[in-house]
């Protein structure tokens, strides 16, 4: 069985999709621990609903990034998890964490990169972008998490139409039920059975 971190900041909504797949079955995994960022993030609630151990670690804290990461990196090797997953989590991850789990870390992002992605890219604003660019399409993508923000390769994509009366809050929430919420479990789902492979920076399933 797959162990699972989660890393969070907010409600966690992307991790009660994936906690509810597992619930349902056949996924072979486990969510073990759930750290946040920050005090007072719902996602917490739903951990501890869940009796998943959980903490908060702060970047504050620290008197680096490195130190910060290092820190973050210890607390799930510790707890021997396979597979870290960004759930809303608002911290850009450096080298001292990724390199610690490459190849194992995910995230996923509220369009369909390489559109809407990178520095100041997350939450509404992305989706406000989306609206001012006037696209008809937009959707959400599952990656691999590198030193590069939101340019790992990419697992799963899910299209969502736009519709000419959504405001970003309303496309927001639309991407989340239609898209977020049923791609994430599924790559939980395709890395727990071991059927992703990386190749020239293209995942292919097996």
């Amino acid at each position: 069985m797959v162990k699972i971190g989660a890393l969070v900041s907010g409600g966690g909504t992307n991790l009660q999709a994936i906690l509810d797949a597992i619930d349902k079955g056949g996924i072979n995994a486990e969510v073990r621990a759930v750290v946040s960022s920050k005090e007072g993030a719902y996602a917490l609630e739903r951990a501890k609903a869940k009796g998943i151990e959980n903490t908060v670690i702060r970047k504050k804290d620290f008197e680096n990034a490195g130190d910060y990461e290092k820190a973050l990196a210890k607390y799930f090797k510790d707890r021997d998890i396979d597979l870290i997953v960004l759930a809303g989590f608002m911290v850009i991850l450096g080298p001292d964490f990724i390199n610690e789990f490459e190849n194992r870390i995910i995230n996923i992002h509220p369009a369909l990169i390489p559109s809407f992605c990178g520095e100041g890219y997350y939450g509404l604003h992305v989706h406000e972008a989306a609206l001012k660019a006037g696209v008809k399409v937009t959707g959400a993508t599952v990656h691999f998490v590198t030193a590069e923000c939101d340019a790992g390769p990419i697992i799963l994509q899910k299209a969502v139409d736009v519709m000419d009366d959504d405001t970003p809050e309303t496309l927001q929430r639309r991407v989340m039920e239609q898209a977020e919420w049923v791609i994430y479990p599924e790559a939980v789902k395709l890395f727990a059975e071991g059927r992703l492979e990386i190749t020239d920076g293209i995942v292919k399933r097996r």
